[in-house]
């Protein structure tokens, strides 16, 4: 089964986190690789420590964004955190990243190991071009019929949503981002 947590809104990473920490009491192992982002997240530490359960993170330490996808001020914010990139044109280094990334999902599903498998993130760096349709397909095809797969992130493409048995959508209704409040630790990061 493939399951999509998409939508502008907060909580796909943590609904995909609690599915593998309910998969993890029923004795399965999980696979989780978190695409475009680094070690820095405080729930990574404690993931790493449970038994079954591995993961893996690849990207840089910086945020990545289409040219015209933020306004000045919101650029002028994120400072040096941020890499503006023209549309179609995702910087060199950070496809190999996230394509070696890919690749060592496509061995983990191929080891039939695990019994979840989540892909954090990899909507966006479809969206982004970061990751092609086509390595995504691959991945697909390698993935075991048992094995229930989850990919998190805004914007999935919809031959992606085509694919999938279910779709969740995160629909950011109200955020506090917006009365200049950042990300604190232990609820965002």
């Amino acid at each position: 089964m493939i399951q999509v947590y998409t939508g502008n809104g907060k909580g796909k990473t943590t609904a995909a986190i609690g599915l593998a920490i309910r998969s993890l009491g029923a004795g399965h192992r999980v696979y989780l690789m978190q695409f475009m982002k680094s070690l820095a997240y405080s729930e990574q530490g404690l993931l790493r420590t449970l038994p079954h359960m591995m993961l893996e993170t690849t990207g840089k330490p910086f945020f990545i964004a289409e040219d015209g996808m933020m306004d000045e001020k919101t650029k002028e914010a994120f400072g040096d955190s941020v890499v503006i990139f023209p549309k179609g044109h995702p910087p060199a280094d950070y496809v190999a990243l996230l394509s070696e990334g890919l690749l060592r999902a496509i061995e983990a599903a191929a080891t039939r190991e695990y019994q979840l498998i989540i892909l954090d993130e990899i909507n966006v760096a479809l969206a982004f071009g970061v990751l092609q349709k086509e390595q995504m397909e691959h991945f697909l095809e390698m993935l075991p019929p048992e094995t229930e797969l989850v990919c998190t992130g805004r914007n999935a493409p919809q031959w992606l949503l085509d694919r999938a048995d279910l779709i969740t959508e995160m629909k950011e209704i109200r955020h506090y981002y917006e009365r200049g409040i950042p990300a604190r630790k232990g609820i965002e990061n």
